[in-house]
């Protein structure tokens, strides 16, 4: 019962969301009769390198995998429309129509799971999921499957800063002593600067008020924010432009590597994919912080209970959990595995051998980062 809220809420939006489906059911019902039910659309909700992961690697590997199989991306920048996406597929599921996507990589999965919008599926029909470490399955809920991992770091300019900050208490001292050198992106627009927001909060959050966070839709202890939010609004004067947020994880690495700032925190998947291809420059390193440190965990995917391709659909979700779908994303933007290590090539188990994914600080259940984010725009921005 601890998801009415939630599901209220979802209840809520499908209704909104009936003439967006009956719009866009037309062509989806065209789009599903003239094709076979081999050919998939994976809606992925996040940033143009987990966008490019699947366009550029993951898909043309899997389709040459598995003849006669053809896979597209629906893609969102940043989630911007996240909202809209789990309405629409609220609709479908209420109506048993075809949402238009048989696989959902976003933020949003575990609260889709939740409020029992995907398939439940078991090592009966993705076998690899006896694999994974069960904390792992058990936090994304029924019908989340994790297939990778990341953690937010702290980069900075090694040219500017000799001896980075250790605790989460130096790096506020930091940034307080250095004016203008610092900043992250406003927490809706990026997971990284979500982390450094969270981190902050977590300061003054009882352990046991953190797990009702991180575990479940918990409105109830939201109010334990209120000092860590006071904390990031004395921030603004210090802050790179003072009080105005870079948007998305990818201006916040463009500014520092172009030696607009010499510090902020960033998704270690993304930052080892820059300096792979060469947008960020060798003088960028990165750390990470302790007490507490910033939050990482799996990304999750769901097949939608509605989508009537599930067959077809299991396959890629299995598909992406072998040795060599899960070595292509270690290689491809430095994606912490989540199967077990010793089934992967001795490249991938020496660079990941110090990165357990099963003890990561995990971010907050779905409602309560988009309570978090809307508390931040109110509170903190040019205060």
């Amino acid at each position: 019962m601890k998801n009415l809220r939630l599901i209220a809420s979802l209840a809520a939006l499908s209704a909104a969301a009936l003439t967006l489906a009956g719009c866009s059911q037309g062509s989806a019902d065209a789009s599903s009769s003239g094709s076979a039910d081999t050919a998939l659309t994976v809606f992925v909700s996040a940033d143009t390198n987990i966008q490019d992961l699947w366009q550029k690697t993951l898909i043309p590997a899997f389709e040459k995998d598995n003849p006669g199989y053809s896979v597209t991306v629906d893609f969102d920048l940043h989630g911007t429309h996240d909202q809209q996406t789990v309405a629409k597929l609220t609709a479908a599921t209420v109506q048993h129509r075809d949402p238009g996507y048989d696989l959902v990589d976003a933020g949003f999965v575990a609260q889709a799971a939740a409020s029992g919008l995907l398939t439940k599926v078991g090592s009966a029909e993705v076998p690899a999921l006896a694999d994974i470490p069960s904390s792992l399955v058990q936090a994304g809920g029924d019908g989340a499957v994790p297939y990778r991992g990341s953690s937010v770091v702290l980069a900075y300019n090694t040219a500017a800063v000799a001896q980075p900050p250790k605790t989460l208490s130096d790096l506020l001292a930091w940034i307080q002593a250095n004016p203008g050198q610092f900043t992250y992106n406003s927490p809706s627009t990026g997971g990284s600067g979500a982390a450094f927001v969270t981190t902050v909060l977590d300061q003054n959050v009882p352990d046991a008020d953190r797990t009702k966070l991180v575990t479940g839709s918990a409105p109830e202890v939201e109010g334990d924010w209120d000092k860590g939010f006071a904390t990031l609004a004395s921030l603004n004067p210090f802050v790179y432009q003072k009080g105005v947020y870079p948007n998305g994880n990818s201006q916040v690495l463009d500014l520092l590597s172009s030696g607009q700032i010499s510090m902020a925190p960033v998704w270690s998947d993304q930052f080892v994919t820059g300096v792979k291809n060469g947008q960020i420059p060798s003088n960028i390193s990165y750390t990470q912080i302790e007490n507490p440190s910033f939050t990482g965990g799996a990304s999750y995917l769901g097949i939608p209970s509605a989508t009537p391709r599930q067959a077809a659909a299991q396959k890629l979700l299995s598909w992406l959990l072998t040795p060599t779908a899960q070595s292509l994303v270690a290689d491809s933007i430095a994606g912490y595995p989540v199967i077990a290590l010793d089934k992967l090539p001795a490249e991938v188990q020496s660079t990941f051998k110090n990165a357990n994914i099963a003890t990561l600080r995990p971010t907050y259940f779905a409602t309560n980062s988009a309570d978090m984010n809307k508390a931040w725009a109110q509170k903190v921005p040019g205060k």
